[in-house]
């Protein structure tokens, strides 16, 4: 497995994102499936593993960290593990997709870290991401309790996930950020405009949902259907059955490049990715063994600047459908 630098630290060039074994994606996985599944990652070189303190259900809220703790602690040695603080879901919503409520006051973050690394069976986080940013707390302040969870060796380094260019600046002059964590895709390209500034501070990008939450694999079809009270994608707009045909144009494009490279629609999409940046670290997530043997597979898939650019060039141009933006964050 080739392997990358987020600041101080060296990754596999692609992470497993691991929230859908828990949340999101239907009723949590079966729990031996993936224990093995993880196993299996880090026997193919994966050492990242991405997971958050609200990744669960309404029952268990602390599903996955407590998951990933008992999966990781045989490699603990050998893997780097990514949380995240600094969200709550509101339970007394009546939206299928529950929003979220910001609280990154400083005795809040203390809470949560303590009790993710007692789920998590470590003594320290690798990366430790503030989930949403909380408008009620300055980013000068959350960068100074970093500081010091850094300084007390229960983190090593931090990040921010969905946070404006503004607020990434102002919090990485108090203590230097290693990676963003944001949404990025062949449908979601929204957060190129920071690339310049990722550059330039010396920040990596983890990105999330890189296939469009499955989109691009092309494993779906207007026929699909999701559970609407466990499955997030039963209200996203690129799984719509109209969907499918506005994105004919951009699943050619994806097939074309596939046949190109002999690899498939979703080492595609991950290796258009890889090829842009060298600090860009995709986490696709899975439950299936075979979709994540196929996903590390695209690291070895190289397309030349030229023609990443030529992509970029035809993604500007293509209608596509819209895409999943993200969760609701609400005020306190």
């Amino acid at each position: 497995m080739k392997t990358r630098k987020l600041r101080t630290i060296e990754v596999s060039a692609i992470g497993l994102g691991c929230m859908g074994m828990s949340h999101a994606y239907g009723a949590p996985a079966d729990k031996k499936e993936m224990l093995d599944l993880v196993a299996f990652a880090v026997e193919n070189g994966v050492t990242l593993f991405d997971t958050a303190e609200v990744y669960g259900t309404h029952e268990e809220p602390h599903h996955n960290e407590m998951l990933m703790g008992e999966a990781l602690a045989p490699f603990r040695n050998k893997v780097k593990i990514s949380s995240k603080f600094g969200l709550r879901f509101d339970y007394d919503s009546k939206e299928w997709n529950l929003p979220v409520i910001a609280d990154s006051r400083p005795e809040t973050i203390r809470k949560s870290v303590e009790g993710s690394l007692k789920r998590l069976r470590t003594d320290h986080i690798d990366i430790y991401f503030q989930h949403r940013t909380d408008p009620a707390v300055e980013p000068e302040t959350v960068a100074q309790v970093m500081a010091d969870l850094i300084s007390e060796g229960k983190i090593l380094e931090w990040g921010v996930s969905e946070a404006s260019e503004d607020y990434i600046r102002r919090a990485h002059a108090v203590t230097p950020l290693a990676a963003v964590q944001n949404r990025y895709s062949m449908m979601a390209r929204w957060h190129e405009k920071m690339f310049p500034m990722l550059e330039q501070l010396g920040i990596g990008y983890m990105a999330f949902s890189p296939l469009a939450n499955g989109l691009l694999s092309k494993q779906y079809h207007s026929g699909c259907s999701f559970d609407k009270a466990t499955d997030y994608r039963a209200g996203m707009p690129q799984f719509k059955k109209e969907s499918f045909e506005e994105n004919k144009e951009l699943f050619a494009l994806i097939d074309s490049l596939a046949d190109k490279y002999n690899s498939t629609p979703a080492q595609i999409s991950l290796a258009w990715m890889l090829c842009k940046k060298p600090w860009i670290v995709p986490i696709p997530g899975t439950r299936k063994f075979f979709r994540l043997k196929e996903n590390i597979g695209a690291v070895d898939i190289n397309i030349s600047p030229e023609e990443t650019a030529a992509i970029d060039s035809a993604l500007d141009t293509i209608h596509m459908s819209e895409v999943y933006g993200g969760t609701k964050v609400i005020k306190q």
